[in-house]
């Protein structure tokens, strides 16, 4: 069903939504300033590419023995940047996208997938893109540590 929906979202308006990310991080590679921002970058488009199977999370919830003040101070900083150069544009086209989707009753879950997107679009520094599995497993172990 994953590979279904995929494709689905592929033809439905996915494939310019990652043509925009991938674009973002091209220039975020080019500028010297923003390359920090070239990793979650290439996350985010490989989640915009491929929506149903994989998940975004928080580095600090995926590794929450290696939190950091300095990197989560560090992020904040590049996520603002973030922000000015790409993030508001990019979040505006997965939410032009959805729209566009959820206007016909089968691009509806695609949509869907497409707003989700768009708020990580906002602030998309510090986390990772991960399977469903994995997202799962990282929750379940975070639930019984905090109950120890």
């Amino acid at each position: 069903m994953r590979t279904v929906l995929n494709i689905l979202n592929f033809i439905l308006g996915g494939f310019f939504t990652t043509l925009g990310w991938l674009l973002a991080t091209l220039v975020s590679i080019i500028l010297i300033f923003t390359l920090p921002l070239t990793r979650s970058c290439w996350e985010i488009t490989r989640l915009s590419l491929f929506p149903y199977g994989n998940e975004a999370v928080r580095v600090d919830d995926l590794y929450p023995d290696q939190r950091n003040v300095l990197m989560s101070t560090g992020g904040t900083l590049l996520n603002v940047v973030w922000f000015i150069l790409f993030g508001w544009w990019l979040c505006l086209s997965h939410i032009t996208t959805g729209i566009a989707q959820c206007l016909t009753i089968i691009g509806i879950p695609v949509g869907i997938a497409n707003f989700k997107i768009a708020v990580i679009a906002l602030w998309p520094v510090g986390r990772r893109v991960v399977s469903v599995e994995v997202a799962q497993q990282m929750r379940e172990a975070n639930a019984r540590r905090r109950f120890e």
